[in-house]
């Protein structure tokens, strides 16, 4: 029986995963049309690229919490697979005390910047600058959301998943 920690790790994984892939879908979508506009119907409104753009950044940042649980980002783990249990237990906790500082600290400071720039329309689209740069601070709060309910625990590698 799952505890309400992983169930809820795992419930916000795949709840951010769906919330990425839709974006990422609607993204590939716009992007077709721009094509379909340009080079068949002669013309593609400003707005698909400028749409594409912030879709395939709200798309990575959103998803990027679940991918760091999962493993699935790049890094290497030689460190860990060298150091006695003791001092890779140490070495996890500190990986993930400054996951966890990296991630808050960048969802203040994005947060920040996302609401100095509300008098500013992007050109495409006409529509406040704040609103698609507020999926960089919801990225970095989800990332620091997961990574403490994931907990100091050691990270899941490509070797492991594979054996």
């Amino acid at each position: 029986m799952l505890s309400l920690r992983s169930r809820s790790l795992l419930v916000s994984q795949k709840a951010t995963l769906w919330l990425a892939s839709s974006l990422l879908l609607i993204d590939l979508l716009a992007i077709l049309f721009g094509v379909f506009m340009r080079y068949i119907a002669g013309g593609a409104p400003i707005w698909t690229d400028e749409l594409a753009r912030y879709l395939i950044i709200a798309s990575v940042l959103l998803a990027m919490g679940a991918v760091w649980v999962e493993g699935g980002h790049m890094r290497v783990a030689l460190i860990e697979r060298l150091l006695p249990s003791g001092l890779c237990r140490l070495l996890n906790v500190y990986q993930w005390l400054l996951t966890l500082m990296l991630a808050i600290g960048g969802a203040v400071v994005s947060y920040r910047y996302a609401m100095s720039v509300s008098m500013f329309t992007s050109s495409g689209l006409g529509i406040s600058r704040t609103i698609p740069m507020l999926s960089v601070p919801a990225g970095f709060a989800l990332l620091a959301w997961q990574a403490l309910l994931y907990g100091p625990a050691p990270l899941k590698t490509i070797a492991e998943e594979v054996e």
